[in-house]
């Protein structure tokens, strides 16, 4: 959370578009916080995507995008909430199809567990870049902590509940210990 990432990639996509390239965007569909069909960034600046539901075949879908134009790269935004098929079916598409894909997304949930598509893509990706924030202390974050409507930490629950920083605080993994040890 807060690292950035959503800039990252439309920052990456737009440098596509100014080359006269075509990225492809794509994005979670339960993730509506911008609106629908949208990539956007705390700091204002936003696109169209598709979006994508966990039932959904990524492969055919590139595949059947590939037929209406071409595409320079994929850039899939929330990718945490990819299933494992399909991390398999854009490592294919990479494979088979020729595109790349630059997935964008969080590691660990508030519990300090993996999401599934998130470990697929750390077992999967060609190549793994790491996008940083900062604990409250000024150390690396890599964890993050759920907050209810009363500010208070939250130590179970679903694994998926989209927020932003009204939900969300991300922290170092002491200060995570610390926040989450009851």
């Amino acid at each position: 959370m807060n690292a950035g990432k959503s800039t990252l990639l439309l920052q990456a996509a737009y440098n596509y578009v100014e080359r006269g390239l075509s990225p492809y965007l794509l994005t979670a569909q339960l993730d509506t916080r911008a609106g629908s069909a949208k990539i956007a960034s705390r700091i204002g600046i936003d696109q169209p995507a598709d979006t994508y539901a966990t039932e959904d075949d990524l492969f055919a879908r590139l595949e059947a995008r590939l037929g209406q134009g071409p595409v320079d790269c994929v850039f899939v935004d929330e990718a945490q909430f990819l299933t494992e098929d399909q991390v398999w079916q854009l490592a294919r598409a990479v494979d088979d199809l020729k595109v790349p894909v630059m997935c964008y997304g969080l590691r660990v949930d508030f519990q300090g567990q993996l999401f599934p598509g998130s470990a697929a893509l750390l077992a999967l990706a060609d190549e793994l870049r790491e996008v940083r924030t900062i604990c409250h202390c000024g150390k690396k974050a890599t964890m993050v902590v759920r907050k209810d409507a009363r500010g208070h930490v939250v130590q179970d629950g679903a694994q998926v509940q989209v927020g932003g920083n009204e939900t969300y605080v991300s922290l170092c993994r002491r200060h995570w210990r610390e926040a989450t040890s009851s």
